[in-house]
């Protein structure tokens, strides 16, 4: 067996490792204890580790903590998982691990728990007066008919909110992804349509399809039919009546393109960066006028980042926007493929 030099081990491992000798001078310390903080200019760079240290060398006991270390070359601190540990010889062992990560996936968490909490509450505390008002107006046929409606509207927000967070749950990887095939983009064009047709009739808005037929992607159908019918949904229902949505399909080789362009209300440009967080809403009243949960583009994002590609949108304040799908093709270029307009 060849013999491997022990720093040269040490130097290739993630976490930090740092040794101080009887009288706490540096006698070791890798690249990764230099990166996280944990040293600096021959010495430790946290009082609060320096008086770790102290404590084991009195004690002779290992010590475990967590630290907030400043980030090399500025930015958020890193968040540090710390074991200091005492050799025979006097000498001093620190493990470092970066936990920062864990730390933001549990913030995270956290907030998400939170808005579902909160999402959740709305509808059902407005069910409960709903019922009470209904209770209360028995011999009110016309107030009563207005109370039901509304509890209706109230219930078939709840249950989208819950088959949202579901949804969402699956394509965050809760689930095992699907078994990928080729896709045919004309036929999740058809089943978000299929779905979008009675909104927009009741809206009067026109659903019009361009571009090139025959496109193939690779992937799962039923996320990616959800990722365009949640598109599409959001196009009808920030645009005003008589107006047009339009999907248009592009090749450009190795990825294909499909947008959804609306003649609504727009985006700010200070929202644009946020559009795609879980429960952001642009417009939180016109988000609540429409039955939104805020999720529908959070799922896309997700969707778009399972099959290898992205989603970005185009905003103009007052005049529309475009949320362009680009997906992985596995198209092969036609003469037949002639671009076609009208609705599918």
């Amino acid at each position: 067996m060849t013999d491997i030099p022990g720093e040269t081990v040490l130097a290739t491992l993630r976490a930090g490792v740092v040794l101080l000798g009887a009288r706490d001078e540096l006698r070791y310390a890798n690249k990764a204890a230099a990166d996280l903080g944990v040293v600096g200019d021959g010495h430790l760079d946290s009082s609060v580790l320096r008086g770790l240290v102290s404590h084991v060398r009195r004690s002779g006991k290992s010590r475990d903590a967590e630290l907030e270390l400043p980030r090399k070359g500025g930015g958020e601190a890193v968040s540090v998982r710390i074991r200091v540990t005492a050799l025979p010889d006097d000498s001093i062992v620190i493990e470092a691990e970066d936990i920062t990560e864990l730390h933001r996936v549990e913030r995270v968490r956290r907030d998400f728990v939170a808005n579902v909490s909160h999402e959740l509450k709305t509808p059902v505390g407005a069910m409960q007066l709903l019922a009470e008002a209904l209770q209360d107006a028995v011999d009110d046929p016309e107030a009563a008919a207005r109370f039901t409606s509304r509890i209706q509207h109230e219930s078939a927000r709840m249950a989208r909110l819950v088959s949202e967070l579901l949804e969402l749950s699956r394509v965050q990887g809760a689930e095992a992804t699907p078994e990928p095939v080729d896709v045919d983009v004309d036929r999740i064009i058809l089943d978000a349509l299929d779905r979008a047709r009675t909104g927009a009739a009741a809206k009067n808005i026109f659903l019009n399809v361009v571009g090139e037929r025959g496109l193939v992607t690779y992937g799962s159908e039923s996320q990616l039919a959800t990722a365009l019918g949640n598109l599409i949904d959001n196009a009808i229902n920030y645009s005003p009546v008589d107006t047009t949505v339009t999907i248009e399909t592009g090749n450009g080789g190795a990825e294909l393109t499909v947008s959804v362009t609306d003649e609504g209300i727009g985006i700010a440009e200070a929202d644009l960066d946020r559009i795609f967080e879980r429960f952001y809403r642009a417009d939180p009243a016109r988000s609540r006028a429409t039955g939104g949960t805020g999720l529908g583009l959070a799922i896309v994002k997700h969707i778009a980042g399972n099959h290898g590609g992205r989603v970005y949108v185009s905003s103009t304040p007052g005049t529309g926007s475009t949320f362009t799908l680009l997906l992985p093709s596995r198209t092969v270029r036609s003469a037949a493929l002639a671009p076609t307009e009208g609705e599918m």
